[in-house]
């Protein structure tokens, strides 16, 4: 579900901290549902405990996670307002694209 581009420039923290914060604002996950502990999570994508844990930091300092020793780390579903233009170039980023290609797909569909 959570992936970490190394060829993509933004920071593997941060890379984790968008996805998740898409999948709240997308409703793919929900209040109450648990994220993987910071130590499966960074087994599984690879890379350093701490890296994992400041996405996770930064998710609990906007409202949209809450840890508690124990019980994990849930969704809150108190999130902040979407910016759905970090999402969209959170996500276009992911999948390859170039600004300029972000740019022009956002243009062919647009409607004026």
């Amino acid at each position: 579900m959570i992936t970490v581009d190394d060829t993509n420039p933004t920071p593997p923290f941060e890379q984790i901290r968008a996805q998740i914060a898409s999948l709240i604002a997308a409703g793919e996950l929900a209040h109450g549902d648990r994220l993987p502990t910071v130590r499966q999570l960074a087994t599984d994508l690879r890379l350093a405990p701490g890296t994992v844990a400041r996405a996770y930091t930064e998710l609990e300092g906007a409202g949209l996670v809450e840890s508690r020793r124990g019980a994990g780390t849930r969704v809150t579903g108190h999130a902040a307002p979407v910016d759905h233009a970090a999402v969209f170039a959170v996500a276009a980023q992911a999948q390859g694209l170039s600004l300029a290609a972000a740019l022009a797909a956002v243009k062919k569909v647009w409607v004026v």
